[in-house]
């Protein structure tokens, strides 16, 4: 038994690590090349995702691409993923928990928007893309394919797979600091964000809380980001 969990929390930490690394790399390699002399670290990440419509593909693919060994690692363990996600019997709750945690992640992005604002510099990356296309990309990547998947490789593995080896603590909290690393250019707001996630989840024992937080929060993004160009 000892010798599957370990396997167990290898997998899950392999499968994490890819993630992050190919979605990192990918905002890092759009920094670099976008640089320019006099920028500033606000600046620099600011164009992390200056090809939105390039770093939304890269997001779903490599997400999409890596969920049937998720669902692979759950089924050769006996869980169930949808049962991980939530449950009939306590959906309400859930749901309740999820709106809860939404609310508290926007105030934690009021601060952090305050912190943007203040950084950077008229050489920063400004989002003038409000196409219909570009919009439902956004959408699609961030509010769901993000919102759903990555609360299961970054909250479910951890607590399932990681934390009978690690502890479970201690493995949420790796796998969030993981999980702030890939979104290093928000520059810790994803860290605190799934800090107010792993509580939820720890709270009702499922993942739907977390997604509803995660997804509400980017889709508030992107709904904030059109109301200030003046697209709505």
């Amino acid at each position: 038994m000892k010798e599957m969990n370990i396997r167990n929390a290898e997998k899950a930490l392999t499968i994490t690590t890819i993630l992050t690394l190919f979605a990192a790399g990918f905002e890092v390699f759009m920094s670099c090349t976008n640089y320019k002399a006099g920028m500033n670290i606000f600046d620099i990440a600011s164009y992390s995702t200056s090809n939105m419509n390039a770093y939304c593909l890269v997001l779903i693919l490599i997400n999409v691409i890596l969920l049937p060994s998720a669902v692979l690692l759950y089924k050769q363990n006996g869980i169930s993923l949808m049962c991980e996600i939530t449950e009939k019997k306590t959906l309400i709750k859930d749901v309740l928990f999820g709106l809860g945690a939404l609310a508290v992640t926007l105030i934690i992005s009021l601060g952090y928007a305050y912190i943007y604002a203040a950084g950077r510099t008229d050489m920063a990356f400004v989002d003038n893309d409000n196409s219909a296309a570009t919009t439902i990309m956004k959408i699609t990547a961030l509010a769901f394919v993000s919102g759903i998947l990555k609360e299961i490789y970054f909250r479910g593995f951890a607590k399932r797979f990681a934390g009978s080896v690690l502890g479970e603590t201690n493995a949420l909290l790796l796998f969030n600091l993981m999980f702030a690393m890939l979104d290093w250019y928000n520059f810790g707001f994803s860290f605190f964000a799934g800090l107010v996630w792993i509580f939820v989840y720890k709270k009702t024992d499922h993942l739907l809380p977390g997604m509803i937080a995660h997804g509400g929060a980017n889709l508030a993004a992107i709904i904030y980001l059109l109301i200030t160009s003046g697209a709505v």
